[in-house]
């Protein structure tokens, strides 16, 4: 088992199997190769990636089936190359790629997931990109409802 010192998580014990290589890094985060998919049993499904430089680096993510159970991926073909995967057709969720949506806080506190430009894992290489769709078919900013038996009312807030 490795360690890393994290802000959030304070001193993390991981293994390899957790760590994924980004080789372009991400958009404005191109310096940052290395990340710690860090997956809290108690907040299931929400997932972290953990920078591996910079302590106080890291995302929050879903399981994009988890946001949109209909997701339907659209990996440009430079993308599955960069990954090594078939670019003859989109992966299979879960088998060959794990797809996480990026989330967010807007002002009013109110979650959004990044649909529009998804991270995609490769589960076998452990390779990662955030893989930027060319069709508007997803938004960048899909708001994050609670399952139907968790929602409160504003009035209850």
């Amino acid at each position: 088992m490795r360690s890393i010192e994290t802000k959030y998580f304070g001193t993390l014990l991981f293994g390899e199997e957790s760590v994924f290589d980004f080789p372009q890094g991400l958009p404005a985060f191109e310096e940052e190769k290395g990340f710690v998919l860090i997956e809290p049993a108690e907040g299931a499904p929400l997932v972290f990636l953990q920078s591996m430089l910079r302590p106080g680096l890291c995302f929050a993510a879903f399981p994009v089936l988890g946001v949109d159970p209909g997701y339907q991926l659209g990996i440009a073909p430079e993308d599955l190359e960069e990954l090594g995967l078939d670019v003859r057709r989109q992966p299979a969720h879960g088998s060959e790629v794990r797809v996480l949506a990026l989330l967010s806080l807007d002002g009013g506190f109110r979650a959004t997931a990044n649909l529009m430009a998804p991270l995609v894992l490769d589960v076998k290489t452990r390779r990662g990109l955030q893989a930027i769709r060319r069709d508007s078919r997803y938004s960048h900013q899909h708001p994050i409802t609670a399952p139907a038996g968790e929602r409160t009312s504003e009035k209850a807030c």
